[in-house]
């Protein structure tokens, strides 16, 4: 006597988990709909991994790019700190008088880069911005009136700081305050990935529209929700209504209107329709009834 055994697929890890999935949520029973699904999953954990990375590399790419750029009185007060350090340093140093003066280094660009002012002469900040431009200039062209400073060459003196910045670029509204020396690098990189986020996001929003938004439209125009179009079945008030007639509908015209020219404040208590509406609702559309325009 013979027995032959039936032989069983071997059933992977993911096969229970994935059957528990579809008990809980039977909509991903069809595969196709399962797809779609996983897509969606995948663009928006992408999306969020996207911005996971962005904050990862540079934290507080905000928090610096927020940062105060130069301002021509801070550089004015530093330049005289170190003339007050480097002359107390030359008095106090016990070197022969030929080694007592040593040498200033100023940090200006062109002609003047790197410029070595030996002895005790070191420069003012007058004399350095002076110096910064062409003989026969006038200083009232160079002296902020509203700070009484002088201002080296592509300063500026902005009115919401009440300051003047170096290589001034604009005051930013939105970060609360300027763009200039120090900060305009972080402000560009800062832009960058803001607008790669706000293109990511938008491709995300312009594919969802794309398939979805045919059944918006018909939301709009039956006006129906989105909870009454997918629960129609389980909302009391509705199971006795046929599955083509919206009852809440007051035409296409007046649903578009109401929809997206109705007032937000007034609020609108919306009654059930009779028997008799729900009836002529029903009926089917006719060549009157389209000159009539009863559809609208």
């Amino acid at each position: 006597m013979t027995i032959v055994g039936i032989c069983r697929p071997m059933r992977s890890p993911w096969d229970q988990p994935m059957d528990r999935c579809l008990r809980f949520f039977p909509c991903l029973i069809d595969p196709a709909r399962r797809s779609a699904m996983c897509v969606k999953l995948v663009l928006v954990t992408v999306h969020l991994v996207y911005i996971g990375v962005l904050f990862l590399i540079d934290g507080d790419l905000i928090e610096k790019t927020k940062k105060e750029p130069v301002y021509v009185l801070d550089a004015m007060m530093t330049l005289t700190e170190r003339n007050v350090l480097y002359r107390k340093t030359s008095e106090a140093s016990s070197l022969p008088a030929s080694g007592k003066n040593g040498s200033f280094v100023v940090a200006v660009e062109g002609s003047q880069a790197g410029k070595n002012i030996s002895g005790n002469n070191t420069p003012t900040w007058s004399k350095l911005v002076a110096d910064l431009y062409p003989m026969g200039t006038t200083i009232r062209t160079w002296t902020c009136s509203y700070c009484n400073v002088e201002q080296p060459p592509r300063s500026k003196h902005c009115h919401d700081c009440d300051k003047c910045v170096l290589q001034f670029d604009h005051h930013c509204v939105w970060l609360g305050n300027c763009i200039g020396q120090g900060n305009h690098c972080r402000f560009w990189w800062y832009l960058c990935e803001e607008t790669a986020l706000c293109l990511w996001t938008g491709i995300l929003y312009i594919s969802y529209l794309k398939d979805h938004i045919k059944s918006s439209c018909y939301l709009i125009l039956t006006n129906q929700t989105t909870y009454e179009l997918v629960r129609r079945r389980r909302i009391p008030y509705l199971r006795g209504i046929p599955e083509r007639v919206h009852p809440f509908s007051k035409g296409v015209s007046r649903n578009v209107y109401n929809f997206c020219c109705g007032s937000s404040s007034v609020y609108n208590m919306e009654r059930l329709p009779t028997p008799q509406e729900t009836e002529e609702k029903s009926r089917p559309y006719t060549c009157l009834d389209v000159v009539t325009c009863r559809c609208c």
